[in-house]
């Protein structure tokens, strides 16, 4: 069965879209009928629309195309995970101070967003780069990854029918391949680990 991964990319965009666009939408349906103090309006605005705004950013990065020589300030990318965070469950922390080749930033964004399904109830996830070696940790009350999912990571050519939230899990097992890494993990009830 062969994937359609830019028609699966496209539904995750949207769907990840979808929420952040409805609050705007709601936002200004509110502002309409109020006659007085709009100041939790335009909050439900600013923050849907900041929320939008660092999803499009990230998913520009994990899922756009990349260029030998191309390279992002470790400043753009604590901006985007930060503004991620905001009012999710999901924590992230990038610990990488330099900046970094967009290729191995997009590895380690699609990696990212392959923990973000591990840990349905949020968490704490720490990113680190020593070197060549990407290092990621998680920590939250619960862990629990789909096995059929992370054991794709050991077989570039899966034909694992995935769906648009899991579209990361097809994108960076050939990736990963691409530049000659391979991924190793570790998961654990309440913390997972990932290098490569």
């Amino acid at each position: 069965m062969q994937t359609d991964l830019a028609a699966l990319v496209g539904s995750r965009i949207c769907h990840d879209l979808i929420s952040p666009i409805g609050a705007i939408g709601n936002g200004v349906e509110l502002l309409g009928l109020t006659n007085g103090n709009t100041d939790p309006e335009m909050a439900l605005i600013s923050d849907s629309v900041n929320s939008a705004n660092a999803r499009i950013r990230l998913f520009r990065i994990a899922f756009g195309a990349v260029n030998d020589g191309q390279r992002i300030s470790s400043t753009e990318v604590q901006s985007i995970l930060r503004a991620v965070s905001v009012g999710g469950r999901h924590q992230f922390i990038w610990d990488v101070s330099d900046d970094q080749p967009r290729r191995s930033v997009r590895l380690a964004l699609l990696m990212l967003l392959c923990f973000e399904t591990a840990l349905p109830m949020g968490g704490e996830i720490t990113v680190s780069c020593t070197g060549d070696t990407w290092d990621f940790s998680a920590n939250a009350r619960r862990v629990s990854i789909d096995p059929d999912l992370w054991e794709g990571f050991e077989n570039v050519h899966s034909t694992h029918p995935y769906t648009a939230a899991q579209v990361q899990f097809a994108l960076l097992p050939p990736a990963l391949a691409e530049t000659g890494r391979t991924l190793a993990y570790t998961v654990g009830e309440s913390s997972l680990t990932a290098r490569f």
